[in-house]
């Protein structure tokens, strides 16, 4: 299948041929949602931590005795019942990453890509070199695109350029091999470089 190549400013300059495979997957939704959700939680850090019973300070001695005060039996003041205790379901540190098969990652890779491209939301273009950092001219640029909303990926890009985007809100900058279907669900638009685009297919064939 043919892709449409735009050039700096917009306009239509060629085309380039890519796998049909990568770019007209059909979209699973079930897919893609296990394979964003495992993302998204493999960027938990899971340090949070409380104290149990057997944690907090003191609890050795018996707080009072067995019989005649006419309050319940108690053992320790490291109880949850009592004020200082430990808490009784304490949250402990874990690891919330889930194991996804490259298969199915890929597989999610090509949905979302081929969900993108038909929703008109995957542009194209030859180049987005810079010749001196500009901020003004990289929204310009941006604007002619219809890309003020982006995800930029651009596996050969140089200083100039992510000088030029950092300070743009809701424009992010990254290498092809850190693109992931939860990137690509959160961005508003993707602009890809072709040279991108050309890796990407060979990657996910």
């Amino acid at each position: 299948m043919q892709l449409e190549v735009l050039d700096k400013d917009g306009n239509p300059a060629k085309s380039i041929e890519v796998s049909a495979e990568t770019f007209d997957a059909e979209f699973n939704n079930a897919l893609v949602h296990q394979v964003v959700v495992a993302y998204r939680a493999a960027y938990r850090a899971g340090t949070h931590a409380q104290k149990n019973r057997s944690r907090v300070r003191g609890g050795g001695a018996k707080p009072y005795r067995q019989k005649g005060t006419g309050r319940a039996r108690a053992g320790t003041r490291s109880s949850p019942l009592f004020r200082g205790g430990g808490q009784t379901f304490a949250a402990s540190p874990r690891d919330y990453s889930q194991k996804v098969n490259r298969k199915v990652y890929r597989s999610a890779m090509r949905a979302t890509l081929s969900e993108t491209l038909r929703m008109g939301n995957l542009i194209v273009v030859s180049d987005l070199d810079c010749e001196s950092p500009s901020t003004r001219q990289a929204k310009e640029r941006l604007h002619k695109l219809n890309c003020d909303t982006t995800l930029i990926v651009d596996d050969n890009a140089n200083e100039n350029l992510f000088l030029s985007i950092r300070n743009i809100p809701n424009v992010n900058l990254i290498d092809p091999d850190s693109l992931n279907p939860a990137d690509i669900v959160d961005s508003g638009r993707l602009l890809m470089t072709e040279s991108a685009v050309k890796r990407i297919d060979e990657w996910l064939q």
